[in-house]
């Protein structure tokens, strides 16, 4: 498993901030949600919650994840359909079913899948 370090930039917000968010997953890892039966690729973290606080209070408030640990912008599938989905660090686990995603824009942002991971096309690299 890759561990990512993020650096966290001044955000205006309530929320406390880390000196130092640590991601346990890194863009290209498969992983799957703890509770709700679908699994993504990650093409994107954020070291902080940083949606809107519409998306985070239409959460039921027993179940909402604390804002300050990493959040993954995912690829999703379920067994109806692909969507983008955005989860909190508590809620992921990584997939081992070593089965590429099956989503659409999944070719636009990686090339190979390899060992339970996809490789950011070099385009998208910064």
């Amino acid at each position: 498993m890759h561990r990512t370090t993020l650096s966290v930039p001044p955000f205006d917000s309530a929320t406390p901030l880390p000196a130092i968010a640590h991601a346990r997953f890194a863009i290209g890892d498969v992983v799957r949600h703890r509770s709700f039966d679908f699994r993504g690729v990650i093409f994107d973290v954020d070291p902080i919650f940083a949606n809107s606080d519409e998306w985070y209070e239409s959460i039921p408030e027993s179940a909402r994840p604390r804002k300050d640990q990493p959040f993954y912008h995912l690829l999703a599938e379920n067994m109806e359909s692909t969507y983008v989905a955005y989860v909190s660090q508590q809620n992921l686990v990584a997939d081992d079913t070593d089965e590429p995603v099956d989503h659409p824009a999944i070719a636009g942002l990686f090339t190979d899948f390899a060992d339970g991971r996809y490789t950011l096309r070099r385009e998208h690299r910064h």
